[in-house]
């Protein structure tokens, strides 16, 4: 499986088990087919990878303040995004 498969298996299974919004997996899923398109990107698809996996709704909410949301994987979205319009 190469790191784009990984990334789409990734956030199916965020979707389904961790109510990962869908306007975000839309979001990943559009970054996925640009990076398709003009290749590379290889880290930071790994890294939002990671992220994807640890996505909770409510983190950063509780005592200890762990965990991925919305405003930090949107944060390294639109930094995807922007090198992905840049290229």
């Amino acid at each position: 499986m190469d790191y784009l498969e990984r990334l789409h298996a990734i956030t199916l299974q965020a979707q389904k088990s961790d109510d990962l919004p869908d306007t975000l997996a839309q979001r990943i899923f559009a970054i996925i087919a640009g990076v398709r398109q003009k290749g590379g990107l290889v880290r930071d698809i790994e890294d939002l990878a990671g992220q994807v996996q640890l996505y909770d709704t409510y983190a950063q909410t509780g005592y200890i303040g762990m965990g991925v949301d919305n405003h930090i994987l949107d944060a390294s979205l639109k930094r995807i995004e922007a090198k992905l319009t840049e290229r």
